[in-house]
This record gives structure tokens, C-alpha cells and sequence, in this order.
């Protein structure tokens, strides 16, 4: 008697960001880079995977925003549980910190969205009544491939695939430029809002519905931006107050800082001035994400 095995054929793996079909085995999605890890390392089907994105121009400090805020929720603030799945996932956090025990700031991140951080945790938020449980991506994306994105969209498509398939933005302003007059935050702001519109192809007629955090970065050097984060942005980012008021139905403004004080240094072999971080402390990291989360 022969017995006969059926052999089932894995096909390969869809990828979450851009729902490009992959090989069997692959790392990253063929088509925008993204880790496939996201896809089979999910271990609970009954919670929906949720992508929050956090933008930002370049030097604003998203990696440093991103770490310290995923090392907050590992330590259970504001009674939160954080589960990270898969090892990728603790890397930014790891950077992060370790880099700023060293009074050191983390290397920049690559523009190549094949080198990105891609952080994956199961959040948990504890209540009296009852557990709520929420499988969030967080990627780590380079500010420099972002301005790429909106000067020539679809250069990077994983970023255009990112902003249409988020249930939340956190848009990061430099609050220092802004408050000495500088107007590239304002414009930055403007471009995001701008290319948020085109993506998800919004009616002129309705507001984007999608929750987005403006987040005011580096409000350590304009304390004033503590005190009243909304009335900072309409008097010092005017262009993007006025923009949010017309075509955002759901956003919300806030001011944080991550480092308590700065020292410069240089040396008579280099021509350019290191800033070094002489101590971190977190003001204002927290509050945006629990914002977006209460409405995921």
C-alpha cells in the first residue's frame, strides 16, 4: 500500500505597508523595503495591527523622540503594558539609550528604507474595568528620504504606502527654529499637511479625519511653548495653524523636550561643532502618543 503525502505550497507573504506578494523567506518587501518580520511575527490574531507614523524634517529628533517614548512604555508609565514582538523591534529603543547614557545623540538614520527602525509592540492599557490591548507599528523614518518624498512623491513608496495606511500621525516641529523666526518648520508642516491631503485623496468638502499630534520639539528652548503649545503655533507657525484649521477635523498640539541641557565641542582638527547632550530630561513624550491611542 502507498501513501500519499500532500505537500501544502507556501506562496509567500503579503507585506502590511504596500500588500506586495513576497517569496517564501524573504526579509524585507520587494517593492518598499519594508521588514516582513511585521507580517509572521504577529502572535494574536484578534487585535488589529495599527500604524502610527512619526514624521519630521531631519535633525528634529524623531529617533530620540521615538527611543525615549518606546523606553517609557517598556517601563510601564502611565500604566501601560509594552510587549515588543520580535528582537528587531527593541533596536531604536537600545540605540537610543545607550547613545544618551554617553552624552552621545544617536546616529542619524539612513535613507535607505532597508536600514530604517521598525518598532512592533503589543500595548496594553490598564484600566479599573477592564484591559485594551493594541498591536502598533512605529517606523523610524529618515527625514532626509521624507523630503525626497514630498518634493518628488513616490520616490520613496513605502513612505506614500505608510501615510495612506496610518490610524494616527505625530507630526515633529522644531519649536526652537520657530520661535527665532525661522519659517522652515512652518513650510515643513505645510508640505506634510499638503501631501497628507493627496494620499488620502480628501474632498475639499470634509476635513482629513485621521488623528494627528503636531508636536513642538525642542521646547526646552522656548519654555513658552509649555505653557500654551496651540496659541505657539498660531502666533509662530501661522501657515500650518491656519492649514490644520481648514483641512484637519481631528488634531491636537503639543510641546516636548527630551534633553535637559546641551554642550557644544570642537577640536583644533575638525571644522564643525559637536553638540553634545549633557543630561536627558523628558518633558512632554508621553502625552501625544496617549493622545492617539485613546482614539485608535
Amino acid at each position: 500500500m502507498t501513501t500519499t503525502y500532500m505537500r501544502v505550497q507556501d506562496d509567500g507573504t503579503n507585506c502590511l505597508i504596500c500588500g506586495a506578494r513576497n517569496a517564501v523567506g524573504g526579509a524585507q518587501c520587494a517593492e518598499c523595503s519594508a521588514p516582513l518580520a511585521l507580517v509572521r511575527d504577529r502572535n494574536d490574531e484578534q487585535t488589529q495591527q495599527k500604524i502610527v507614523t512619526i514624521l519630521g524634517d531631519s535633525n528634529v529628533g524623531k529617533t530620540v523622540y521615538l527611543g525615549f517614548l518606546l523606553d517609557m512604555l517598556s517601563q510601564r508609565a502611565s500604566n501601560y503594558t509594552c510587549v515588543p514582538i520580535g528582537a528587531h523591534s527593541i533596536n531604536v529603543q537600545q540605540t537610543v539609550i545607550s547613545h544618551m547614557a554617553q552624552r552621545m545623540f544617536p546616529p542619524k538614520t539612513p535613507m535607505e528604507a532597508d536600514q530604517w527602525y521598525w518598532a512592533y509592540y503589543q500595548i496594553c492599557k490598564q484600566t479599573k474595568n477592564k484591559q485594551e490591548w493594541l498591536d502598533l507599528v512605529i517606523p523610524d523614518v529618515a527625514g532626509e528620504s521624507l523630503a525626497a518624498e514630498l518634493a518628488n512623491p513616490n520616490t520613496f513608496r513605502v513612505i506614500n504606502s505608510l501615510t495612506g495606511k496610518s490610524a494616527g500621525m505625530l507630526l515633529l516641529l522644531d519649536a526652537s527654529q520657530a520661535a527665532n523666526g525661522s519659517s522652515g518648520p512652518d513650510f515643513f508642516g505645510v508640505k506634510m499637511l499638503t501631501y497628507l491631503d493627496a494620499v488620502n485623496r480628501a474632498d475639499r468638502r470634509s476635513r482629513v479625519q485621521m488623528p494627528t499630534a503636531i508636536v513642538l520639539c525642542k521646547a526646552d528652548l522656548c519654555p513658552e511653548c509649555f505653557d500654551d503649545p496651540r496659541r505657539f503655533t498660531e502666533v509662530n507657525l501661522c501657515r500650518l495653524w491656519n492649514l490644520c484649521q481648514s483641512r484637519l477635523g481631528n488634531v491636537e498640539f503639543f510641546a516636548c523636550s527630551t534633553v535637559g541641557s546641551l554642550a557644544y565641542a570642537t577640536s583644533p582638527e575638525e571644522d564643525f561643532v559637536t553638540t553634545i547632550p549633557l543630561h536627558t530630561a523628558l518633558r512632554g513624550v508621553l502625552e501625544p502618543f496617549e493622545w492617539i491611542a485613546k482614539q485608535l
